[in-house]
């Protein structure tokens, strides 16, 4: 049977892996994005809510059932243990989302799951190729602010402060994508594309 190629796409906040991703998705590869997926799993996967309850308590979900995303945010986001608990509840279930999505398309020749995590939760180690997205720091910043304009650049600097350094990530990588609006972008991913399609399986 021909193995359906797993291909992990990565980088910080504002490199643009998003952009990426749907232009791979627009060659015909089934994109699973695991940020999306977990927002969705917290207020739809009974075990995750029932967990996030039990550590966090009943505020971090308001009364219509949805995420009080305000109370849950203030708890974790200087905390780097509460981080990681949370973080440790939500990973294993988007794991186990992410295999029921694979067995559902195990018809195509590779798959892209989009994280931005994807070292940092281990994740990295059931993919068989990893391509990391870059882009200069201050590009990055003028990104988040215009699509995120309630995040200011400090709260973004403080997010790239917590992710893993581009660097590290580079240096991790089977594949490279620089997105710095000076290289060409199409010509990269085209070059991926057609690497994957020949990769033995």
């Amino acid at each position: 049977m021909i193995k359906t190629l797993q291909i992990g796409i990565t980088g910080g906040i504002g490199s643009g892996k998003s952009l990426v991703c749907k232009i791979l998705a627009c060659l015909g590869a089934p994109v699973y994005d695991a940020d999306s997926h977990a927002k969705n799993l917290m207020t739809t996967d009974g075990i995750l809510i029932s967990n996030i309850k039990k550590e966090f308590g009943e505020l971090s979900y308001n009364t219509d059932g949805s995420l009080n995303r305000k109370y849950l945010s203030a708890t974790v986001f200087n905390d780097a243990d509460k981080l990681e608990k949370l973080n440790s509840l939500v990973h294993p279930r988007v794991a186990h989302d992410y295999a029921r999505w694979l067995s559902e398309h195990s018809n195509h020749p590779y798959v892209v799951k989009e994280a931005a995590l994807l070292y940092e939760a281990g994740s990295y180690k059931q993919l068989d190729r990893i391509v990391v997205v870059t882009a200069p720091d201050e590009l990055r910043i003028e990104r988040v602010v215009k699509r995120d304009p309630h995040r200011s650049k400090e709260q973004i600097r403080a997010i790239i402060g917590q992710q893993m350094p581009q660097e590290e990530k580079m240096k991790r990588a089977d594949f490279v994508v620089v997105n710095d609006e000076t290289t060409l972008l199409i010509p990269q991913i085209l070059g991926l594309h057609a690497a994957f399609l020949s990769m033995p399986r």
